[in-house]
């Protein structure tokens, strides 16, 4: 403060110091920019990938439904020369007065369709013989028999098929067991044991 012949001077008027969120630099700011412009080009690039992934699912999706398509074709145009083997045996079964004939176009028709199964991959179930698999078999009743064990395949009623080692439908089957003892009848035995083999 300064005084002039009696005069009264008031003090200058100090600067008062910018509050500190205001002091921004300008290296900071450039700083920010260049995260925000990062940010920016991260979100784009996800979204691209996004749609990119999204793109390739539903070409995979057309895909799959074309090669099963193409799958199908391909084994129906197989079976057709089965088809017209049919046909022809129907045809055939009508003007012939041989009843051995016909069975042996029969024959030969139904080996040619096991064959084309066996090169698609379907096999028979062995059953006969064999102990019952509730997994392959189904059962639909009981041989009272001394011939074979009890829990073995007497006789077979349908025939199952796998279909590349997986179960298509199980073989209806008859299954062993031992006579009654004291002349029990079969009926009588088979309501008593019905639940003794599990169903599939």
């Amino acid at each position: 403060m300064t005084v002039d012949e009696g005069k009264t001077v008031s003090p200058e008027p100090q600067a008062e110091d910018a509050p500190a969120f205001l002091v921004v630099s300008r290296e900071r700011i450039e700083r920010w920019r260049q995260r925000s412009r990062e940010a920016d080009e991260l979100q784009d690039r996800l979204l691209r990938a996004l749609a990119d992934w999204d793109n390739a699912r539903k070409r995979m999706a057309k895909e799959k439904e074309e090669a099963i398509r193409l799958a199908n074709g391909a084994f129906l145009q197989a079976l057709l020369p089965v088809l017209d083997n049919l046909v022809l045996g129907v045809e055939a079964a009508e003007k012939a007065t041989d009843g051995r004939s016909i069975a042996q176009g029969m024959k030969m028709i139904l080996s040619q369709l096991q064959a084309l199964l066996r090169e698609e991959g379907v096999e028979p179930v062995e059953a006969v013989g064999k102990p019952f698999d509730p997994h392959r078999h189904e059962a639909v009743g009981f041989v009272d028999t001394e011939e074979l064990e009890e829990g073995i395949v007497a006789t077979q009623k349908r025939s199952g098929y796998l279909y590349k080692g997986r179960l298509l439908r199980p073989a209806l089957v008859y299954v062993a067991r031992r006579p009654a003892p004291g002349g029990d009848s079969q009926e009588k035995r088979e309501e008593t044991e019905t639940n003794r083999i599990p169903a599939p």
